[in-house]
C-alpha cells in the first residue's frame, strides 16, 4: 500500500482523491481524480483564517470546529463516508496533508473507517507534477503542423506516443475553439498533462504544433523550450477535404453537442453564440468590413440550417475566412519553421510517416 508519499504513482494510476480543501482552492488547482468534499466552505475558511490572524491558532481550530458541528458535520461526514466506500483505493487530500486531512481521518475513524491520507497534500502533489512534465519535457518530440481543418488532433490522438494538449485544456486552440467544457485553471492543466505525461511514459512525444496559448491555458515553458527545438511533419491535404473536417466539427458536431447539453431550443440559441463570438474574436484582424460580410453571411446560414438541417451554406463564409485569414497567417508562423520541416504529405501520409 502506497503511504501517502509515491505522488507519481498515485497520478500515473488516477488514484481517487477526496480533496477537503474549500471549493474556491480546489478550482484553483485540483489533480486529475480528485473530488471536492471539503471540511468547510469558502465563507467558513474565510472566517477562520481571519481569525487566525488577529487571535491564533487555537483560536481558530476552535471556531472551525464551532461551525462545522452537528447537522453541518454530520452531512460532511456522511458524503466522506460514502466517498471512502465508492473509492476504497483513494487518499484525504488537503492543501499541505496538515489539520484538515488529519481531522476528517479522525472523524472518519471515530465511525469504522480508516481511510490514509496524502503526506504533504496538494501542495506535494502539485510539487512532483510539475517537477514530472520538467523530466518528461526532456525526451525528444515530433510536432505535426499544418493549415486548420488538417486534422492534426486527429493523428496525435490516433498515436500512441500522442499526447492531446488541446483535448487536456478543452479548447481546440482557434478562435472558434472553445468546447462545452469549460476550461480549466492553470494549475489544473498542468496537473492534468503531468499525469497524461506519466501514464503513457513514450520514449518520445508527438504534439500538435500549438502557440504558446490554448484558449486561457498555456503551455509549461519547458514543453514550449522542447517544441521549439522539435523537428515538425507538415499535413498537406486539398482544401476541400479541409473545408469538410471543419464543416463536420464546427457544424455538425458543435451543434449535436449543443442540443446534448442544452435541449433544443437553448441547445439552438448557444450554438449560434458560439459561432458568432468565434467571429467576433477576430473581427479586428479581418477588419470591420470583412467582419460585417462574414457575420451576414453566418446568419443566413444560420437560418438556412434552421430550415433544413443541412450545413452546407456555411461554406459561403468558411471558405473565405480560411483563404483570406486562417491560411495566410498559419503559412507565415509556418516560414519561420521552414528548417525544422522533416516531411510533408497528406493526412495518411503522414500517418504511415509517424508509424514508421
Amino acid at each position: 500500500m502506497n503511504d501517502g508519499t509515491d505522488y507519481r504513482a498515485i497520478l500515473t494510476a488516477d488514484t481517487p482523491l477526496i480533496d477537503v480543501r474549500a471549493p474556491v482552492e480546489f478550482a484553483q488547482g485540483a489533480m486529475p481524480a480528485a473530488i471536492n468534499l471539503p471540511l468547510m466552505n469558502d465563507d467558513e475558511r474565510a472566517a477562520v483564517g481571519t481569525c487566525y490572524k488577529r487571535q491564533g491558532s487555537d483560536a481558530a481550530l476552535a471556531l472551525g470546529h464551532r461551525l462545522v458541528n452537528g447537522d453541518t458535520r454530520a452531512q460532511r461526514l456522511e458524503a466522506w463516508k460514502v466517498a471512502c466506500l465508492m473509492h476504497p483505493q483513494g487518499y484525504i487530500s488537503c492543501a499541505r496533508g496538515g489539520q484538515r486531512s488529519h481531522i476528517v481521518q479522525a472523524w472518519l475513524k471515530e465511525t469504522g473507517v480508516d481511510y490514509p491520507l496524502i503526506r504533504g497534500g496538494y501542495k506535494a502533489l502539485r510539487q512532483a507534477a510539475m517537477q514530472a512534465t520538467v523530466e518528461q519535457a526532456q525526451k525528444p518530440a515530433v510536432l505535426i503542423g499544418g493549415c486548420t481543418g488538417s486534422g492534426k488532433t486527429l493523428l496525435v490522438k490516433a498515436h500512441p506516443e500522442g499526447v492531446d494538449l488541446e483535448g487536456l485544456a478543452h479548447h481546440r486552440g482557434s478562435s472558434f475553439g472553445r468546447t462545452l467544457t469549460p476550461q480549466l485553471s492553470q494549475a489544473s492543466f498542468e496537473n492534468h498533462l503531468a499525469a497524461d505525461l506519466l501514464k503513457k511514459n513514450a520514449s518520445r512525444w508527438v504534439l500538435e504544433d500549438e502557440g504558446r496559448m490554448i484558449g486561457s491555458n498555456h503551455l509549461p515553458a519547458c514543453l514550449r523550450e522542447r517544441m521549439a527545438q522539435s523537428p515538425m511533419v507538415v499535413v498537406e491535404d486539398p482544401f476541400e477535404v479541409r473545408l469538410e473536417r471543419l464543416r463536420e466539427e464546427y457544424f455538425e458536431q458543435m451543434w449535436q453537442a449543443f442540443r446534448s447539453a442544452r435541449g433544443e431550443e437553448a441547445g439552438w440559441r448557444e450554438y449560434g453564440e458560439y459561432l458568432h463570438h468565434g467571429l467576433f474574436a477576430i473581427r479586428r484582424r479581418l477588419g470591420l468590413q470583412r467582419f460585417a460580410q462574414f457575420t451576414a453571411l453566418l446568419d443566413s446560414a444560420l437560418i438556412e440550417q434552421r430550415r433544413t438541417g443541412g450545413t452546407e451554406a456555411h461554406y459561403a463564409w468558411l471558405a473565405p475566412l480560411l483563404n483570406d485569414y486562417y491560411d495566410p497567417m498559419y503559412r507565415y508562423q509556418l516560414e519561420k519553421k521552414a528548417d525544422s520541416i522533416v516531411y510533408r504529405g497528406a493526412f495518411n501520409d503522414v500517418a504511415a510517416w509517424l508509424a514508421a
